[in-house]
């Protein structure tokens, strides 16, 4: 108990040395450059307390937690003996299917809790009016991340390289981005950016790690990451892809009713 108080505190510690810039940065603009004291300073105070002390036991919860998990069920679930449980031919990439499903499983899940890509899809209905559902875009951007996550642990498993992956993928992006309604476009880019936030990367982390450390023939040095850049792109090809089919029903239920 005493160690875990210590461990904490430390935390508590390190989270204030690395907040202590950003709010010295706004009361330093507020004060000399806006030259006005800050408003509602009483609330300002107490909210700052809150996300220091929200944070350090995030970060905490992060490494008694978090990150264990995805490293054990990557290891668990790549362990030879439940391999040939599984499937007949252990060295085939296919018969770390499991991995495939968990690796879908927690991108959807974690993407969807993720408090980045709820707060940009709240801004995002708001600023459409409603036609952008807050709902539909998590779920939109959760499966893209699902399918990042299925074919970064593919890759791991392969051991093809990284780059074929991305380049391929941004020259989808690029061929979409042409063809997109031009209102959804950055929306979509920014939807991949959120995604890699405080829920996801954790567990992505640690799956990564924990699959290319049992994976024989696998460095977790040089394999075990990178399943952040799949977790960043692949969200932005969905939510284009999602945009240009709605406009392509709307264009033929359009046709179909001027008939």
């Amino acid at each position: 108990m005493f160690g875990t108080t210590l461990e904490f505190y430390e935390i508590f510690l390190l989270t204030i040395r690395d907040v202590a810039p950003v709010v010295l940065l706004v009361v330093l603009f507020q004060l000399f450059v806006l030259k006005q004291n800050l408003p509602n300073l009483r609330k300002v105070v107490i909210g700052v307390l809150l996300v220091i002390i929200g944070l350090a036991l995030f970060l905490m919860g992060l490494e008694k937690a978090l990150f264990p998990i995805g490293q054990i069920m990557a290891e668990q679930l790549s362990e030879p003996i439940f391999i040939s449980k599984s499937y007949e031919n252990p060295k085939s990439w296919v018969a770390y299917y499991w991995i495939y499903i968990f690796a879908a499983m927690i991108g959807f899940a974690t993407t969807i809790a993720e408090p980045s890509l709820i707060a940009v899809a709240i801004k995002a209905n708001q600023a459409s009016g409603g036609t952008i559902s807050t709902w539909g875009l998590r779920i939109v951007v959760a499966i893209g991340v699902a399918i990042a996550l299925t074919l970064g642990t593919i890759r791991i498993v392969t051991g093809t390289p990284l780059y074929i992956y991305i380049i391929v993928g941004y020259i989808i992006v690029m061929i979409q981005t042409i063809f997109s309604p031009k209102r959804i476009i950055a929306l979509a880019y920014d939807s991949g950016g959120v995604t890699t936030s405080t829920v996801t990367v954790p567990l992505v982390v640690a799956l990564g790690i924990g699959l290319s450390s049992v994976v024989p023939g696998r460095n977790p040095a040089i394999d075990g990451f990178g399943l952040i850049a799949f977790a960043s792109l692949f969200p932005i090809i969905t939510v284009l892809g999602y945009a240009q089919i709605t406009e392509f029903r709307n264009k033929i239920k359009k046709e179909k009713n001027e008939i």
